[in-house]
């Protein structure tokens, strides 16, 4: 059913639902537009919609071919909505549940893209604060890149900032989607431009591998492991952009690179990956060791038509897309105190696991526990059997009926 926003568009049809609210395809004055309109209980924050306001220079001011660029902001009443270019296409979350990993020419084209549109917008002062890959979108109907890839923009800018007023966050609070949140955020300190160089080579780590390499398992577990652990190495990939995804996956913010050098490095390294297939690994335990095992944790909503796997909800902003799985990828957690962030297991992130291996947490590993104490129980039950047949051999009567005295220490004898 349509409905009007402000006094200039109509939304027509909802293409999506996230966690800040729902995506309309649209119709401005200027031909078709995508409409992202805010929760109810957003639009009725006034702090929130003054915020809103504050924000419309620089969010309108945002131009680059790799951002989703926005047209206008309209507060009216109780709707509060960004109306953004349509980009007919589809969200790279959608294509990724789609192959599971790409091929690293085509991860890395997207990426460098991303990063020549945060380059635009840091230069410019603004920084995203959500970089994922629901937030990245491909547009079909642009021209092919390097391993195929289509042209990638970078949308939802300003909605976390927005969102993450002082009145609705406090300072023992973070807001953000767990997987991709720089260590710096966990910690509670101000994001700054970093944040998004962290949360992209954490995209670009996930295109390659298929999975996140901190995420699984409670979110307070994820958050502990961008601050205590490494990430694990990816097989088969060239030395040097593994270098450079573990010095954008730095903790120390200085040390990741800035977005115009992730750019153009990321360039630089296109030819080497040319026909390189998608890597060939398995997905790590979902679980954390002192976490409850992986069966007795809450399923997360497999997504509508896909293989009954758990999946992440998607974002469209374009036709045809499906709607997410309703899981709300924008978190709001309490920042964890120092020693919350000490505990669990330190040193490296989780490990690929070998095809066929059990997971840890999983029936068949806790099978194979079973299996190994009733073993060490039959031959500890064994060894006392022969230790005690040992001894009552000692004392039966087939034993010498006794011992010669020993004289060393005794005293001369009398006469």
């Amino acid at each position: 059913m349509a409905r009007k926003i402000g006094s200039r568009y109509t939304a027509n049809q909802i293409l999506g639902r996230g966690s800040a609210g729902t995506v309309w395809l649209g119709e401005g004055p200027d031909g078709p537009v995508a409409i992202k309109l805010l929760r109810e209980d957003l639009a009725s924050d006034q702090e929130l919609v003054g915020r809103f306001v504050q924000e419309r220079t620089a969010l309108l001011g945002l131009e680059h071919p790799n951002v989703v660029s926005v047209r206008d902001l309209v507060v009216d009443g109780n709707d509060l909505a960004l109306v953004m270019d349509l980009v007919r296409g589809t969200d790279l979350r959608t294509r990724l549940e789609r192959e599971r990993r790409l091929a690293p020419e085509a991860a890395v084209a997207i990426v460098a893209d991303v990063a020549d549109g945060l380059a635009a917008a840091h230069a410019a002062g603004v920084v995203h604060r959500d970089v994922k890959p629901e937030n990245v979108l491909l547009d079909m109907q642009g021209p092919l890149g390097p391993g195929g890839a289509h042209p990638a923009l970078l949308t939802d800018f300003g909605v976390a900032k927005l969102i993450d007023s002082p009145k609705r966050t406090r300072a023992t609070k973070i807001i953000g989607t767990p997987d991709y949140l720089a260590p710096e955020i966990v910690e509670g300190l101000p994001p700054r431009a970093a944040v998004d160089i962290y949360a992209l080579a954490t995209v670009l780590y996930e295109l390659l591998a298929g999975f996140t390499p901190f995420g699984g398992g409670h979110p307070g577990a994820v958050l502990r492991r961008h601050v205590t652990e490494t990430v694990v190495p990816l097989p088969g990939i060239p030395d040097e952009l593994w270098q450079l995804i573990v010095q954008c996956l730095a903790k120390a913010p200085a040390s990741r690179l800035r977005a115009s050098e992730l750019a153009a490095r990321l360039r630089e390294l296109l030819p080497m990956l040319t026909g390189m297939p998608p890597l060939d690994v398995d997905e790590p335990d979902d679980t954390d060791p002192a976490q409850e095992p992986r069966e007795e944790l809450p399923e997360r909503t497999p997504a509508p038509g896909g293989d009954g796997a758990p999946r992440r909800g998607a974002v469209p902003l374009v036709p045809g897309a499906r709607p997410d799985s309703n899981r709300d990828t924008h978190t709001s957690m309490r920042v964890p105190a120092p020693d919350e962030l000490a505990g669990g297991a330190h040193g490296t992130a989780r490990a690929p696991r070998t095809p066929g291996a059990p997971r840890p947490g999983s029936a068949r590993n806790r099978a194979a526990a079973r299996r190994r104490r009733i073993t060490l129980s039959v031959a500890g039950l064994v060894l006392v059997a022969a230790v005690g047949a040992g001894a009552w051999w000692a004392t039966s009567g087939d034993a010498p009926a006794s011992e010669p005295q020993d004289t060393r220490h005794s005293a001369p004898s009398t006469p």
